[in-house]
């Protein structure tokens, strides 16, 4: 995999601690950096494990409601009806505790990537980046998002689409590159309505950046 795909993936997981850190990315020396990275990193593997646990006891817990219905439902076409679609919702449940799981399972490997010059460098310079630019970033995206707002958009479509735009506007990164990898960031964490949403407010925010507005 690539050293600026993984280096991308690591400063999403790591951006929900920005916040908390920002002040320290701005002040930090470059072995600072690397240890505030490496603090919010850790932040994050714990978030998530904390996630796919919820997850998986949510699935847990529709799972045996729709089995309760099953057992406990006559022949009525509306009692079974109903069944159906709790277990077609459990089942989506599973399927989501899976994916968090999955990525649970693949933080090793990120982590251990984070060793990788290439990688940390990268990473620490999308973070650094997005937080000295935050308010030119979020600019080109409440001008991009149609009939809704930038605030109201889950957490991780708006980091996912604060990065690619930092790719794009920042660090001259390809926009076409920049969106195929916003698109399979969504694609590993979040859904199709983001992924969506994503390559649509980003093939606006390019055409923003072509005419000057």
């Amino acid at each position: 995999m690539k050293a600026q795909t993984i280096a991308r993936e690591l400063a999403l997981l790591a951006l929900p601690q920005l916040s908390k850190a920002q002040k320290k990315l701005a002040q930090a020396q470059p072995r600072q950096l690397q240890l505030t990275l490496e603090e919010m990193m850790l932040n994050a593997i714990s978030t998530l494990r904390e996630e796919t646990q919820e997850a998986l006891e949510a699935a847990t817990a529709e799972l045996q409601r729709s089995n309760d219905r099953l057992l406990n439902s006559q022949t009525r076409a509306s009692d079974v009806e109903s069944a159906r679609v709790m277990t077609a919702e459990a089942i989506e449940l599973v399927q989501k505790a899976i994916d968090r799981l999955g990525q649970a399972l693949e933080m090793p490997e990120l982590i251990n990537n984070f060793n990788r010059p290439d990688v940390r460098s990268y990473a620490l310079e999308l973070l650094v980046k997005s937080t000295e630019e935050t308010a030119g970033i979020d600019t080109l995206l409440s001008k991009s998002i149609v009939d809704w707002q930038l605030g109201r958009l889950p957490k991780i479509d708006r980091d996912i689409l604060r990065l690619a735009v930092t790719e794009i506007a920042y660090l001259g990164l390809e926009e076409r590159i920049a969106i195929n990898e916003a698109i399979e960031l969504a694609k590993r964490y979040s859904d199709d309505q983001g992924r969506k949403l994503i390559n649509g407010v980003l093939r606006r925010v390019t055409e923003q950046l072509k005419s000057g507005v």
